[in-house]
């Protein structure tokens, strides 16, 4: 077998929440070109079915699940209707997420209430995915691939952004607490991109003109000097979802240009 085919997805069906627009869609489109099938999830179906459309145009089919990652029963359908759908369930990355009503908060000034909405969205959502995926996957195996992010390292310059790095970093514990457990089966993995101006980045850190994006790259000072892209995103999940990746589990890959 070339090394080349380890990269190959053929015949598997991958679950991506949150892949109507940004990371999560380059995630999608990502594992359909490396050959799987793809069941999309987020809560607006019309995106949704603008990216099937791209899917099954690669040749790969498409199935779109309307979901709350915030409601368990949900995140449970999603996982039945992959099922049914296309008979097996062999990938599952949680990549939806982000900001609850897209403001940036310190940890000084954020209430219970928002709190609590950055845990549901980004920490619960993950768990309820690992747990829904796990009780789905076969004794085949499957690979479980959690979104986490830079900021459960490190805020960088602009810190407020506090319960989102709490959130992300969580993510990270979870990855490696649901790797042992669910070894040797299923491997999870985290991948945790560095900034990447989709349309919620740029709403949340306020880069609506030229000036404040080159003052914000200034500020966060890119070793790669660019910005990411969701495809550097998409690669990366390839690789986690892929038998390239047989022998890693628990480990979160920064795909940050080298923050």
């Amino acid at each position: 077998m070339s090394v080349l085919d380890l990269f190959k997805l053929g015949g598997q069906v991958a679950v991506v929440t949150g892949s109507g627009k940004g990371i999560g869609k380059g995630i999608a489109i990502a594992l359909a070109q490396a050959g799987a099938d793809i069941v999309l999830a987020s809560r607006s179906e019309d995106e949704l079915k603008k990216v099937a459309k791209e899917i099954e145009a690669i040749g790969r089919k498409a199935l779109v699940v309307p979901t709350d990652v915030t409601d368990i029963k949900s995140m449970e359908n999603l996982g039945q209707k992959a099922v049914d759908g296309f008979g097996k369930l062999s990938i599952w990355v949680n990549n939806a997420g982000g900001l609850p009503d897209g403001t940036p908060r310190y940890l000084t000034r954020t209430s219970p209430e928002q709190f609590n909405a950055q845990l549901d969205l980004n920490i619960k959502a993950a768990w309820s995915g690992c747990v829904v995926a796990a009780s789905h996957m076969s004794s085949e195996g499957g690979s479980i691939i959690n979104i986490s992010s830079t900021s459960s390292k490190n805020m960088g310059p602009n810190i407020k952004n506090g319960p989102y790095g709490a959130s992300k970093a969580a993510i990270n514990s979870l990855t490696s607490t649901f790797s042992l457990e669910l070894a040797p089966h299923i491997r999870v993995n985290a991948v945790a991109p560095g900034p990447i101006p989709t349309e919620n980045f740029i709403d949340s850190m306020s880069m609506d003109t030229p000036e404040k994006e080159e003052q914000l790259k200034k500020q966060i000072n890119i070793p790669l000097k660019r910005w990411g892209k969701p495809e550097d995103i998409g690669a990366a999940v390839v690789f986690m979802a892929s038998p390239s990746s047989g022998w890693i589990t628990g480990q979160c890959l920064f795909v940050s240009g080298g923050l």
